[in-house]
């Protein structure tokens, strides 16, 4: 209520209650206010009440919401559920128009600054989570693939005559995707072998550069979050070689956000050399609904550039999810989250030797991955081909998501292209191994659980190539695998 409403209600209840209920509503105000005034991430998170009254303050700014609205166009807000009504909170109009994403609705003033605020929060937290000299960013509602997709069609224009795009191996399939669907040639270049680790070739990347032409490169695509034994790309010597050749520089940060050590690369990267926009998943380091990522960079116009070239408007949803995990924790719990997955990584890595060495195992030395974690499964392999994608299944079975199991040999074709040894980002590999990684979120309960879970499984695979019956077999679905650590 304002002023004149609190004035009214003091004819109806007590003015000194009165009071006390205005002074309530300024603490919530004044937050509000701070962050019009600032556009940074709280400090300290705010309260669901403070978020709903935020929102809801934003809703009755557009113009589906006004009391005397009538609309005759063929896009009024108009919605037939009030259950996906309340769910968007009557966010109803998205973001941007026909010809910018970034650009204000007349028809939702609410709406629009919900996505100013949601840019200008989103592009504090990559500050003060490392890269401090980015200049601009914000939020699409599309993956970390397509966002990609969007920047290489935004280079298309400034080099029309580029065909081809660098790209150090990484075995994800959208990445690849990303090339193609914009309409280039992805250029493979393998890794190298360093210990345990897959690392940049960058005699290579320098050799391909020099043998297409740098006028013929759209861009060199790296990538700095990866799975082991792959690593971090190596940013600063391949933006110092871009900024040689004059070939922008295209980075795939997508779980990147979470790794002090992976947004170091990028501010160095872009301090020492070239590099024009790194994307990153908002599911994926802010755990929200998957859907939205934010693309990012040191040149502010370059970066308006990839927003104009969206066509048409775009979902607030991705924005308002974020918008609202970042009020809810603040900058200091989502430092804390960061704080908390790092030690979690220790932690993982401790137990998984431990694992490895009780089963003849070896945990692969891949200090350059500050996420991601590899155990060899030589000695599975040894017993029996089947043994290691079997491994896999019953992971799964037993509610142990996101691991990662990689035999030898595998061949996989992407739009096209032939990858031998997929999924393990080189084409022979030395060795299978099982992945495992301690992303935002995870628990230490996580840890424990899918440990004593692996352990069980790599004993029942062991008795089954002994020729007895593993309790795998014997009890498959049992409560013990489903609930039970």
């Amino acid at each position: 209520m304002n002023e004149e409403n609190f004035s009214v209600s003091e004819k109806l209840v007590s003015a000194s209650y009165v009071r006390q209920g205005v002074q309530a509503r300024r603490g919530h105000e004044q937050l509000i206010r701070t962050l019009l005034e600032q556009g940074k991430c709280p400090e300290e998170g705010w309260s669901e009440s403070t978020i709903e009254l935020f929102l809801n303050e934003l809703a009755v700014m557009d113009s589906n919401n006004f009391l005397g609205n009538c609309g005759v166009g063929e896009r009024e807000g108009r919605v037939a559920s009030d259950l996906v009504a309340r769910r968007h909170y009557r966010l109803i109009h998205g973001i941007g128009r026909s010809g910018d994403i970034a650009a204000v609705q007349p028809k939702a003033a609410g709406s629009s600054l919900l996505n100013k605020i949601t840019n200008s929060v989103v592009l504090d937290v990559l500050r003060f989570s490392g890269v401090r000299s980015v200049s601009s960013c914000f939020v699409v509602p599309m993956a970390t693939g397509m966002s990609l997709t969007l920047c290489f069609l935004t280079l298309r224009h400034r080099r029309p005559s580029a065909r081809y795009i660098l790209w150090p191996r990484i075995d994800q399939k959208s990445c690849f995707k990303s090339m193609v669907t914009a309409g280039f040639e992805p250029v493979v270049i393998e890794n190298v072998l360093e210990g345990d680790e897959l690392r940049t070739d960058l005699q290579a990347v320098e050799k391909k550069i020099e043998e297409l032409g740098a006028e013929n490169i759209l861009c060199v695509h790296s990538t700095t979050s990866c799975f082991a034994p792959r690593v971090p790309d190596r940013l600063e010597e391949l933006a110092v070689m871009c900024a040689k050749y004059s070939i922008p520089h295209i980075v795939n940060n997508a779980y990147g956000v979470q790794s002090s050590k992976c947004m170091h690369l990028i501010q160095q990267g872009a301090r020492v050399g070239r590099i024009d926009a790194f994307v990153q998943s908002l599911d994926k380091n802010f755990m929200v609904p998957v859907g939205g990522a934010i693309i990012a960079g040191f040149d502010e116009d370059f970066i308006k550039e990839i927003s104009k070239m969206y066509p048409g408007r775009a979902s607030a949803s991705p924005s308002l999810d974020v918008l609202i995990t970042l009020l809810s924790l603040g900058a200091r719990g989502y430092k804390k989250l960061l704080a908390e997955r790092k030690e979690l990584y220790t932690h993982l890595a401790q137990e998984l030797k431990t694992l490895a060495d009780r089963h003849g195992e070896r945990l692969l030395n891949t200090p350059h991955n500050p996420i991601s974690l590899a155990m060899s499964l030589d000695g599975l392999q040894a017993n029996c081909d089947k043994a290691v994608t079997q491994l896999g299944s019953m992971l799964f079975t037993r509610q142990v998501s996101g691991a990662r199991v990689v035999p030898l040999g595998a061949e996989q074709t992407v739009s096209g292209h032939t990858f031998r040894g997929f999924m393990s980002h080189s084409d022979a590999y030395p060795c299978p191994y099982l992945n495992a990684a301690s992303a935002i979120g995870i628990t230490k309960k996580d840890v424990e659980l899918s440990i004593k879970r692996l352990d069980k499984c790599l004993k029942g695979l062991k008795k089954d190539t002994k020729g007895e019956k593993s309790e795998s077999e014997s009890s498959p679905s049992g409560p013990d695998d489903q609930t039970v650590p």
